[in-house]
């Protein structure tokens, strides 16, 4: 199985790069994931959904001895642009110095 490299910007917490990765949908699967010993970081089963992944840690999903998904976390390049941040949800498609502050929400109701 291929494991794809997700660049992060700086250290993340398991739970956080399961969703980050799109190896979970949610963050109460990545809790019962963990908690019920299915995650991996390294090749060692890990529980604490607040350990912190830094550049070159492995992380993996098995179910039934067989790994079913993974990822690898790598550090993101200086020139490329990438987040982690689980607030910033608009990337790099939002800037702030052409918003449009005047913007009124009930002009574009019924368009």
């Amino acid at each position: 199985m291929q494991i794809p490299d997700i660049p992060v910007r700086d250290d993340i917490r398991l739970g956080q790069f399961l969703k980050f990765a799109n190896l979970v949908e949610t963050g109460g699967i990545a809790k019962e994931l963990i908690t019920g010993e299915q995650v991996q970081v390294n090749g060692t089963v890990e529980t604490r959904r607040g350990k912190v992944l830094g550049p070159g840690d492995e992380v993996t999903i098995v179910d039934a001895g067989q790994i079913v998904a993974g990822a690898r976390v790598v550090e993101c390049p200086e020139n490329g642009s990438c987040s982690n941040d689980p607030d910033d949800d608009l990337g790099d498609y939002f800037d702030e110095a052409t918003a449009d502050d005047d913007f009124d929400p009930e002009k574009w109701r019924n368009v």
